[in-house]
């Protein structure tokens, strides 16, 4: 196995789609990026790299020996042995990850495009292993707080984390079950069918809604979070802290 050294690293913690792990061309100067002394690279095959990626489910036992204290920090002058810290290629894409110690994978990342190929020029020759991992080919199920990825495509960091904001909004509107309410933000949202929303029971309007918005980002989208989000404190700060870091 292979180790790379002097790597760039910004962690994404407790992510599970692949999506909201940043590409280099998105990180922000706020994000806090750490420098690894030296990281193994396991190369995979790209079923594993998927489940990693898109998953914050157990890691193969059979991985996590094989990178046991494999990967090292340096802070203040000192080398920190890391425990469960690794570099995954499928020969295509590359990500970085760290467990804190546990057997899910925690902290992932994305590397430097520079970084990205010397690791793939190291994995190259090496061999793929092909970690045993029970159920990897069930299909992955999504749902408003974990959108498919396909609902994200296209889109940019701030866009994909106000669009999240906006299915948070609307999976609370689901959560009050008021009739009256889901056909107002209905009608905000498509004000030229308010007639035929009236006329909606909760559950129809609520999904047609969804179905409307779900797709793309436009300042039509942009509006509508605005409005929802106004007199609930805990959206309201995940607002104005998207803001606050696209203006940095």
């Amino acid at each position: 196995m292979v180790h790379i050294r002097d790597v760039w690293i910004n962690w994404f913690e407790g992510e599970e789609n692949g999506y909201n792990i940043c590409e280099f061309f998105e990180w922000r100067k706020e994000d806090k990026i750490e420098l690894l002394d030296s990281v193994i690279v396991i190369k995979l095959t790209s079923n594993i790299f998927d489940y990693i990626e898109n998953n914050l489910a157990e890691l193969p036992e059979q991985l996590l020996d094989d990178v046991y204290q494999q990967s090292y920090q340096r802070k203040n002058n000192q080398r920190l042995q890391l425990d469960y810290c690794f570099i995954v290629t499928d020969g295509k894409k590359v990500l970085a990850v760290d467990t804190l110690g546990y057997k899910t994978p925690i902290r992932k990342s994305r590397l430097m495009p520079r970084q990205e190929e010397t690791v793939l020029e190291l994995a190259m020759n090496e061999h793929v292993n092909d970690y045993y991992v029970e159920y990897i080919d069930l299909p992955k199920e999504h749902h408003i707080l974990s959108p498919d990825p396909r609902l994200m495509s296209g889109l940019i960091r701030k866009e994909r984390q106000l669009k999240q904001l906006l299915f948070m909004a609307l999976d609370q509107l689901y959560s009050t079950g008021n009739v009256a309410e889901v056909r107002y933000w209905f009608t905000e949202w498509s004000p030229n069918n308010y007639e035929s929303i009236q006329q909606m029971c909760f559950d129809e309007a609520w999904e047609k809604l969804f179905n409307e918005v779900k797709m793309g980002w436009t300042s039509q989208h942009y509006h509508l979070c605005e409005r929802m989000v106004k007199g609930h404190s805990f959206f309201e700060k995940l607002w104005e802290l998207q803001h606050a870091e696209s203006v940095k």
